[in-house]
This record gives structure tokens, C-alpha cells and sequence, in this order.
């Protein structure tokens, strides 16, 4: 995102998180690439941030900081957790404020509101640890089990039969208290970027996420090993079934009273049903992530992109 933000019209300053918690101020050139399939590590160089409701501030100096773009993923990050300490510190932030991360993140709360609104979604039931062992003889398998609030699509399984259910179960609860066990779509994956910008909810041309046959469905590995995924933009699907899923994508957002971002997942099935799956508020954002793509695909760039949501981060 570095790399793409336009430096005309912005000044970066760049704040990581450590391991254990600390806010740090890093230099631009700080290596962040991936390499050798390792993540980089945030040191802590003593240049501690803290945030208060006076808002940055290193060594008690108040920093001068117009707006926030928090590129943090899942817990913490995407569940309203880091929004509602900005909310608090009354600083600007690209993406969803904290109700609407929060019903994001809980995929159970989410397709309540989804169905309420008169949208497709698969069955299921959101279970806990204390009651999982009772609804189990109304599953008709295959179903998946997932965490409710999990994301990348750690503790996830697809389950074939009674037999499995409890390791599968164990495994999501590792991640979550609440446990979503739905009825398995046979159906391609179709996703579609929303962006918020001059005023306006726009919907992207729509993509299909293509998943290696190695992969029984999208997991952890799929999305993020390479060549497990290729993204097919556009999708190839009749253009009225596209138009419906960009307005089915649009009121989603709206449902769930998203700002400036989201990617909206859908399944589309061999008899032309669209089903939302879920949305996320805070979708992966490097320029070859696939909300990026399926906006550069609709005529927006990387560059462009990123203005924009800064924009309607400071005009909100």
C-alpha cells in the first residue's frame, strides 16, 4: 500500500504492532516484503506510539495525523476492536466503523441480518461448546464448521459425516466460543468489491475465485499458498446474474451499515441461485489481492483506489 499511495497528496507515517502488543513508529523503508513464504516481524525499536483521546503521540509529543488506514486483518483489526480505540481518540479511519466490524466479524449475526433483509444464505446453526453434542442429530451432511468471528478460514472443516463432527468441532472452538455449522453449497465462489467514494456505494465487475483440485474448498492453504488460487475476472456468468450480485453486494453493505470498503462472497449455484456467504470489511489489500484487482478491472488503479478511501474516510 506504500507503494501505491499517492505521495503528491499524502504523507505517510508508518505504526506497526509487535508480537507483544507494542505500537512502534517505523521507518517508511522497513522491509515488509514476504520473503522465502515468511512474514515479516515488527521489532521494537523503542520508538513507542501511544494512543490516547488526544490521540498519536510518541514520548508525550501529539502527532499530526489527519486519518488512520488500518491494514490489520481479522481479530483486532476487523472486529471493531482497533476502530473503536480511534473512535475514541475521535481520529479519522478508512473502513467500517465498530457495530459494523463487529457484525462483519460474527458470520452468525451477520447472515440474521442478511436473511432479515430477504437474501439467500445456506442453513445452519450457531452452537457452543455446551450445545453443539445436542443439535448434532439435525445436521444433514456435508456440512462446514467454522469458528463464528474466525477468519482465513482458520479452524474450518468440511465434515462428511457424524464421525468427524467432534475433531472438527474441538479444532473451531480453539478459535471461537460460538461455532457456525452450515449445510455445504455445491456452488462457485463469486466475490465483488463495494467502494465508498463521492457519496456513492459502488459495486466492482464480479470474480470468481478458481481453487486448485488438491483443495476440497477454499481453507487457509488455498488462499494462501501460491498457485493454490486464481482469480477469474469477470466471472463467467450471465450478465444479469453479475448485475444481481453487485446489488445483492451494495445492499449488503448497507445491511450491515458498512463505510469505505468491503468484499462481499457469494455462492452461485448450477440453477443460477446466488447465496451470500459473507462480508469483510477490511478484505486483503495488496495490489495483487483480489479486491484491488476486480477494482482495477472496473477502471479504478491501485493509486486511485487508496485516494479514494482516504477521501471518504476525511469527508466522514
Amino acid at each position: 500500500m506504500l507503494k501505491g499511495l499517492d505521495r503528491q497528496r499524502f504523507e505517510p507515517l508508518l505504526i506497526g504492532i509487535t508480537k507483544l502488543g507494542v505500537w512502534v513508529e517505523l521507518p517508511i523503508d522497513y522491509p515488509l516484503e514476504i520473503i522465502n513464504k515468511q512474514m515479516p516481524v515488527i521489532e521494537d525499536n523503542g520508538r513507542h506510539i501511544e494512543l490516547s483521546q488526544s490521540g498519536f503521540s510518541i514520548d508525550g509529543e501529539i502527532l499530526d495525523i489527519d486519518c488512520v488506514f488500518p491494514v490489520l486483518h481479522g481479530e483486532f483489526g476487523e472486529d471493531g476492536t482497533i476502530q473503536n480505540l480511534l473512535d475514541d481518540a475521535e481520529m479519522a479511519y478508512v473502513g467500517s466503523g465498530v457495530n459494523a466490524s463487529a457484525q462483519a466479524m460474527d458470520k452468525a449475526v451477520a447472515k440474521l441480518l442478511f436473511s432479515s433483509s430477504g437474501m439467500k444464505v445456506a442453513d445452519g446453526v450457531a452452537v457452543s461448546e455446551l450445545n453443539w453434542q445436542s443439535a448434532a442429530d439435525s445436521f444433514s451432511y456435508p456440512v462446514f464448521v467454522k469458528p463464528a468471528s474466525g477468519g482465513s478460514s482458520r479452524g474450518t472443516h468440511k465434515v462428511k459425516n457424524s464421525a468427524d463432527l467432534q475433531s472438527a468441532m474441538m479444532d473451531a472452538l480453539i478459535y471461537d466460543s460460538k461455532v457456525l455449522v452450515e449445510t455445504a453449497i455445491q456452488g462457485r465462489e463469486i466475490e465483488c468489491a463495494v467502494l465508498e467514494r463521492d457519496g456513492k456505494v459502488e459495486a466492482s465487475i464480479v470474480g470468481e475465485i478458481i481453487v486448485n483440485p488438491k483443495f476440497e474448498f477454499y481453507d487457509f492453504e488455498a488462499k494462501y499458498l501460491d498457485d493454490a488460487t486464481t482469480v477469474r475476472i469477470p466471472a463467467e456468468i450471465p450478465e444479469l446474474d453479475a448485475d444481481e450480485i453487485r446489488r445483492l453486494a451494495v445492499a449488503a453493505f448497507h445491511v450491515l451499515g458498512c463505510s469505505g470498503l468491503a468484499r462481499c462472497d457469494f455462492f452461485y449455484t448450477k440453477d443460477g441461485e446466488i447465496i451470500i456467504n459473507e462480508v469483510n470489511t477490511m478484505p486483503g489489500f495488496t495490489g495483487t489481492s483480489v479486491y484491488p484487482k476486480l477494482w482495477a478491472a472496473s477502471g479504478v488503479t491501485y493509486t486511485e483506489l487508496i485516494s479514494a478511501l482516504i477521501d471518504t474516510a476525511l469527508s466522514s
